[in-house]
């Protein structure tokens, strides 16, 4: 909903997008539309309204620095979460359960019910039905011993 001489806060770049390509694509759409972006954290103003080319080229290379500053601290917090994990699940196998299933034993089995039915319904209409999210009944439609064994870990 952002127009042109609108004006975009954000605390740092790496909240414009998940990736090095998708903060400098979502960045460069922005001041082409007009909408000025602005950095909490450093203070940095990006806008579109330079024309001269030397002014340009820095703007451009200080995106490519910022968004490549933000993907490797996305990926270095990402390596060491892993690391930690795998840790935990040598060190005390059942510390570590992974996330919590949004579903219970009862949920669990008129989910299977309707998936095993002649006529099964859709996944959304078991998802709606059953208060969870289609990806969750996806899950479970693909793969019912690990819905189970999440159960089973959480004590559910």
């Amino acid at each position: 909903m952002l127009r042109a001489r609108d004006t975009l806060v954000v605390r740092w770049v790496d909240r414009l997008g998940r990736n090095y390509s998708d903060v400098c694509d979502t960045i460069r759409e922005f001041m082409r539309r007009g909408v000025v972006i602005k950095t909490v954290i450093n203070r940095m103003t990006f806008d579109g309204n330079t024309t001269d080319p030397m002014h340009q080229a820095v703007r451009d290379a200080l995106i490519a620095f910022m968004a490549a500053s933000a993907q490797a601290q996305a990926e270095a917090t990402k390596a060491a979460q892993r690391v930690g994990i795998d840790h935990k699940r040598r060190t005390a196998p059942n510390a570590y359960l992974g996330r919590k299933p949004s579903y219970d034993r009862a949920t669990l089995d008129r989910v299977l019910s309707a998936l095993s039915s002649a006529s099964a319904p859709s996944l959304s209409t078991i998802a709606r039905a059953e208060s969870l999210t289609k990806q969750t009944v996806h899950r479970i439609k693909a793969d019912p011993q690990a819905a189970e064994a999440a159960l089973v870990a959480w004590g559910l």
